[in-house]
């Protein structure tokens, strides 16, 4: 099916790609040229303006947002609105507050337009391996755009599902992050220990590849704990600063909420803004993940 791919960033430009590798056609908007430019240098089509986009797509169509989740969400689905017509849907793919779901998906439905939240996971290796899609909204918008989800997914029976009305699945993707906060804390922590053992004069690259074969802490995070570490033992090349996004403290703000205690979450997150004050290895390699993973930049060590 055709769709429109607004936001060219990491996420954006791997998932017009896997689309297009899917059978699919994908046009894409970006403000910046250079990112326009690099999607067209892979024979992708790309559009300089929202309005030559939905022209290009149909104002019926659908299409994906995928940029920051801050004011620039709010911006670019009204620029929208100005352009589409009824029947289009919009799909908010990025990393937005599942309450800003309920109002957006109100407001561009008074116009006749469908709105889908879709939690989505899988960083800078999506395009390779496919992307976890947890997919809130009515269910007949979802099965219209069900081609598009069993492409993205790593196979069509897997990795995507609709989980429930609009905001679930932003909601879902929220207590992902926050989980994922939690696991990255731990690693962190458990190679801060093991390099302090300095009479042993641990490997930590090799301890990181004997714990990913069968022990029960194997995962693809500890994969790129060990691919971080194998770049750079000493992770000397970045600060200890580890930036959050906003997901680990929308989860932590619902636990209270919902009187849900979530210790590891809470403690996970004040580490993290414990890391800008200083210099410690854990943060260092949260930090490596956070780039392993997600492509996050991670802070050059002055």
């Amino acid at each position: 099916m055709d769709l429109g791919m607004v936001g060219l960033g990491r996420m954006g430009a791997n998932m017009a790609r896997r689309l297009e590798a899917g059978g699919h056609r994908v046009v894409g908007f970006d403000s910046s040229p250079e990112a326009r430019q690099a999607l067209r240098s892979d024979e992708i089509e790309s559009a300089d303006s929202l309005g030559r986009l939905v022209e290009s797509v149909g104002s019926d169509g659908a299409f994906w947002v995928m940029v920051p989740a801050d004011g620039a969400v709010d911006a670019t689905i009204e620029g929208l609105a100005k352009v589409i017509g009824r029947g289009a849907v919009v799909i908010d793919g990025g990393n937005s507050n599942y309450k800003d779901a309920l109002r957006r998906k109100a407001e561009l439905n008074e116009a006749g337009v469908g709105f889908l939240d879709v939690g989505t996971s899988g960083g800078v290796w999506g395009a390779r391996n496919g992307y976890c899609l947890t997919v809130g909204g009515d269910p007949d918008v979802v099965e219209r755009l069900r081609p598009v989800f069993e492409s993205l997914a790593p196979a069509p029976d897997r990795g995507w599902g609709h989980v429930g009305p609009t905001g679930a699945g932003h909601f879902v993707k929220m207590i992902h992050n926050g989980i994922e906060y939690g696991m990255m804390q731990a690693y962190a922590e458990g190679f801060a220990i093991l390099r302090q053992k300095k009479e042993f004069d641990l490997d930590l690259h090799q301890i990181s590849g004997l714990w990913n074969q069968s022990s029960v802490i194997r995962s693809w995070l500890l994969e790129l704990t060990g691919n971080a570490l194998e770049a750079d033992a000493e992770l000397s090349h970045i600060s200890s600063i580890v930036e959050d996004s906003g997901e680990g403290r929308w989860a932590l703000a619902e636990a209270v909420d919902l009187d849900v205690a979530a210790p590891i979450i809470t403690m996970s997150l004040i580490a993290r803004l414990q890391s800008r004050d200083t210099d410690a290895f854990s943060s260092k390699l949260l930090a490596a993940l956070r780039n392993q993973f997600g492509g996050h930049d991670a802070t050059p060590r002055d």
